[in-house]
């Protein structure tokens, strides 16, 4: 039996699951395309089909049928990505980075803090790169102390009430905590064993 468009349309308004399905199925991929061919990143363009089926589902009962259902769908698409250029317009005139960036300097231009040098920014990286791995040797219960004081700056009597522990314990588990990264430190050549 022939379905007609007026059934088609029937079925789609109550949101017959095959027939939601049948639709999907087959605009789904034209739409992915027609998005990537817009410019958009592979990401993008699968979640503007998916906000082009969310509003279809959405505006079913206002869809009189005097258009293709394809024809509908990619209107959608047309104002979805229109929709999704101006939020990313919008993103870039407010980046967030810029103000950051312009803090850095006062109002002649000058650096607040002048930034490290190259060499110094390598071996700060190196360094950092030298505590992690030194922590990783660290018994579990001391790094977790070490982390939560010295990293997380949490007080004292937090530490102590996440580890369920004295502060005299805490303590103890602090300065074997620090023994330990020093002497790693010191063996990664980081210090002097002095």
């Amino acid at each position: 039996m022939a379905t007609t468009h007026e059934d088609l349309l029937n079925r789609l308004r109550q949101r017959d699951p095959d027939t939601l399905r049948a639709v999907a199925d087959a605009h789904a991929r034209p739409l992915y395309r027609g998005a990537r061919a817009m410019g958009f990143s592979t990401e993008d363009a699968d979640e503007l089909v998916q906000d082009v089926f969310v509003t279809f589902m959405g505006t079913l009962d206002r869809f009189e049928g005097r258009s293709q259902i394809r024809t509908w769908l990619f209107g959608i698409l047309h104002h979805k990505a229109m929709e999704r250029r101006r939020d990313l317009a919008a993103e870039a005139r407010h980046d967030p980075i810029d103000e950051q960036f312009e803090s850095q300097f006062d109002e002649h231009g000058r650096w607040r803090s002048a930034p490290l040098g190259p060499d110094r920014l390598a071996a700060s990286a190196q360094l950092a790169r030298a505590i992690r791995e030194c922590l990783e040797g660290v018994p579990g219960l001391q790094r977790q102390a070490f982390v939560l004081r010295e990293t997380q700056q949490l007080d004292t009597a937090d530490v102590c009430k996440i580890l369920d522990c004295t502060v005299t314990h805490m303590g103890v588990l602090l300065h074997r905590a620090r023994a330990r990264l020093r002497e790693c430190l010191q063996s990664k050549g980081w210090g002097s064993a002095s």
